[in-house]
């Protein structure tokens, strides 16, 4: 509901908005129910598509909970496509699995897995190969993830390297977008068949109004690039959506 207005007449009124959504979660919902809806999509990214899911929300609302934490959305879809993986055997198909984890930090790459001191000094590139459909970071960290076991240590690499802060709005503020990225990639040696897909999980850093994080200095520069880079990925998604061939602007940022 919007705020109230009064006429010149006197006469009070209040404009209401009607939104629509595919799922509703309630704050006493589980991570387990959210996973619920969004397991198929992961399941496609074993049958070979590139897969890529965003978090998205104001900050402080729980999203880095929701995408990293021991039973969020990246633990389990690992967990769900090694169990398919291995399920897939029988029928002669062999997976490997490998991991990555970068985050955007002010439009700069940062490798997670890496070593903090080196996010100055090292430089990273996204390149797109047309031919093959790929696109690619260079010299970022791989993991191989011949079970679920080591992603722990991943996920605990990679939050002691990003990029957080206190506002007024939030204690710990994600102040970078973080992808996960899973490589898959399968060979059956009975059919000959192969197949490489990509899931990317994405904890998008929260938006906020200046007003009310009251960001200044580092932080505000921080929050400047956050949204901008929210606003570019909303251009890229609407022209994605529109599905008419025209262009997508997706170097108008690093996300």
């Amino acid at each position: 509901m919007g705020p109230e207005s009064k006429s010149s007449l006197g006469n009070v009124s209040r404009t209401t908005n009607a939104f629509s959504f595919d799922r509703v979660f309630g704050p006493s919902s589980t991570n387990s129910e959210v996973f619920d809806e969004i397991n198929q999509l992961v399941q496609s990214a074993l049958d070979g598509y590139n897969v890529c899911i965003f978090c998205y929300g104001q900050t402080g609302s729980g999203k880095t909970h929701t995408m990293s934490s021991s039973d969020g959305m990246i633990p389990r879809a690992v967990q769900q496509i090694y169990e398919s993986a291995t399920a897939l055997k029988e029928r002669g198909w062999t997976y490997s699995m490998h991991g990555s984890f970068v985050e955007v930090y002010n439009e700069n790459l940062n490798d997670l897995l890496g070593r903090a001191e080196e996010f100055d000094r090292k430089k990273h590139e996204i390149r797109h190969d047309t031919a093959a459909q790929r696109t690619s970071i260079t010299d970022v960290t791989v993991v191989q993830l011949s079970s679920p076991r080591p992603l722990a240590d991943v996920l605990a690499r990679a939050d002691r390297n990003r990029s957080v802060a206190a506002t007024k709005a939030n204690q710990r503020s994600s102040r970078s977008h973080s992808v996960f990225i899973l490589t898959l990639v399968g060979v059956n040696s009975v059919t000959g068949e192969r197949s490489e897909g990509t899931l990317n999980l994405v904890d998008l850093a929260g938006s906020e109004r200046l007003g009310h994080s009251q960001a200044e200095g580092q932080r505000l520069k921080e929050t400047q690039n956050i949204n901008k880079s929210l606003s570019c990925l909303g251009d890229v998604i609407g022209a994605l959506g529109r599905g008419d061939g025209g262009h997508v602007p997706y170097r108008n940022s690093k996300v």
